[in-house]
């Protein structure tokens, strides 16, 4: 990495207060750090007019336990032909510009406060914006009094997936010539619900807001709000979602609570 490189880099980790690449490994299930994409990629045409029946990823294997790092199927519009898809995207986040060999720090979440500011993210933001379509997603509890955390699984009420605000990316890697597609999600304030155990929350996008989003329009920073509490639910889940190894039905199966947990 050259010197100016490593200058730009060290700045924005500055500015940004990013954590290091191995602190991302070590705390990325703090904030919105695992998500389940169970459902098939068809019922996850959720933008009106996005058709998958001749995609290559109709048969993408069900995500229970989805973390950073791996391919998750994400809603990207082409702003030449106006066309809608659903592509397999790296989670984490390598801006174009970024001269780093191994991709740098590669967030996987962005704050809706500073995200159209910050350069890592303000050009994706403003030109690249996505979606990632998911049945739910883990946050985890800090215990008074125990050194680890209770994970809670969160979705809707009624079961239907839900789609979370996204940028996406497209990085050369300088080595092997590969283009690489990555993407990070927004976060925001909580809801009531989510409240009760985080202080963030990822930036879920009503059903209505979908198209705008995908826009070319500069700025819809008005969507990134929390999505309403009365129309999600939570509860408590083992510690093996812990894992991303651990990736099947059984993870999201309710458990009872100790007192000294709930």
């Amino acid at each position: 990495m050259t010197g100016a490189s490593s200058q730009r880099r060290a700045r924005d980790l500055q500015v940004e207060g990013g954590p290091s690449v191995g602190e991302i490994a070590r705390h990325a299930r703090r904030m919105c750090g695992s998500v389940i994409q169970s459902s098939g990629p068809l019922r996850y045409a959720i933008v009106d007019g996005l058709n998958v029946r001749d995609s290559r990823v109709h048969n993408y294997p069900p995500r229970w336990n989805a973390a950073p790092s791996q391919e998750l199927l994400v809603i990207r519009r082409n702003h030449k032909t106006g066309d809608v898809s659903l592509d397999p995207l790296r989670w984490g986040l390598i801006p174009y510009w970024c001269k780093d060999p191994t991709g740098g720090r590669k967030p996987i979440n962005a704050k809706c406060e500073t995200v159209a500011t910050l350069p890592t993210f303000r050009d994706a933001y403003h030109l690249r914006r996505c979606i990632l379509p998911v049945d739910g997603f883990y946050e985890w509890k800090a215990i008074k009094g125990q050194r680890a955390k209770q994970p809670y699984a969160i979705a809707m009420q009624d079961g239907a997936p839900f789609g979370i605000a996204g940028l996406w990316e497209n990085w050369k890697d300088p080595a092997s010539g590969e283009w690489i597609r990555t993407f990070a999600v927004i976060t925001t304030d909580t809801n009531e619900l989510v409240a009760e155990i985080h202080d963030r929350m990822p930036a879920i996008l009503a059903p209505g807001d979908y198209t705008r989003w995908l826009s070319d329009g500069p700025d819809p920073r008005d969507l990134m709000r929390p999505f309403p509490a009365g129309l999600m639910r939570i509860w408590p889940i083992s510690t093996r979602v812990n894992k991303p190894e651990n990736d099947d039905p059984s993870i999201i199966e309710s458990i009872e609570l100790a007192s000294d947990a709930a």
